[in-house]
């Protein structure tokens, strides 16, 4: 085969084209132009998603699409009002009742019998019996007899309230005395029998629980001992085996510890309530 001007030529004299070779050649000379086309192309879209992809990154501000990218009429940037926000009430722990019966630091609230004996019946569970009269004195013997007046002596009570109820032939007073601490109120519950002054009232006579048989208790809770005396009111000694003056006598001693711990809730109520407006006025607030 020789080659002249032109490409490759067949035959003898080299005067008759190939055109087989000829055909061929311009097939690969096609296909070369179509791969560069779409290699090209590929690469420049590559380019161009390579350019966006860095200017989104560098960028580092919203899209087009964030409310705050746009501007306003006066050409500035709307920035969106932060919410305001307050700082959070830190309120103590609730305070405990039985501490404001049991420190006479806190313990501070007026006591007299209007206020430990407020109601004008006893009532418990069922059973309600009219308050027949009421007392309270700083000297704790007064209201004590036998063993009770030594013992209120000595462990130092501050002051003894007592309160009568009857109804139906049946009577209690209660007896309410004050200590500097749970461990003197604990003392007297322990050191004698609780030989409580009964109190007489209208429909109790003055001779009530004197001279005849009458059930006694006692009991203590914070800085208070508490005790009963019950009985009838016609002078009838209290046996084992009735139960209209045990059951008052009961319902007393149930009353008594009832609003004791109520008057320790009172006290821990109120001393909550000032710690929330306290915190409140710390936190920038207003109740």
């Amino acid at each position: 085969m020789s080659f002249g001007q032109g490409g490759p030529f067949d035959g003898p004299g080299g005067s008759t084209p190939d055109w087989s070779a000829l055909a061929d050649e311009s097939a690969a000379r096609t296909r070369r132009k179509r791969w560069l086309m779409i290699g090209g192309g590929a690469v420049a879209v590559l380019a161009v998603a390579g350019i966006v992809a860095t200017a989104v990154i560098n960028s580092g501000g919203p899209s087009d699409d964030s409310p705050s990218a746009h501007p306003t009429a006066s050409g500035q940037t709307a920035v969106p009002d932060d919410k305001p926000s307050f700082p959070d009430v830190s309120v103590p722990p609730p305070p405990n009742p039985q501490d404001y019966i049991s420190d006479p630091k806190k313990d501070t609230a007026p006591l007299t019998p209007a206020t430990l004996f407020p109601q004008k019946s006893m009532v418990v569970g069922e059973h309600s019996y009219p308050q027949t009269g009421t007392a309270s004195t700083t000297d704790c013997t007064a209201g004590a007899q036998g063993p009770l007046v030594s013992s209120l002596g000595h462990n130092g009570c501050k002051q003894l309230l007592r309160a009568t109820y009857s109804s139906g032939g049946v009577a209690v007073t209660i007896g309410v005395a004050v200590f500097d601490s749970p461990a003197k109120a604990a003392a007297v519950m322990n050191e004698n029998k609780p030989n409580l002054m009964p109190l007489s009232g209208s429909g109790v006579p003055a001779d009530f629980c004197q001279g005849s048989k009458c059930r006694m208790t006692t009991n203590a809770t914070g800085r208070y001992a508490y005790f009963t005396i019950a009985g009838y009111t016609n002078g009838k000694d209290v046996t084992g085996n009735e139960t209209q003056a045990l059951q008052i006598g009961r319902d007393g001693g149930a009353y008594a510890f009832t609003q004791i711990a109520q008057r320790g809730k009172d006290q821990a109520a109120k001393a909550a309530e000032q710690q929330l407006k306290e915190a409140r006025r710390k936190a920038g607030k207003t109740s």
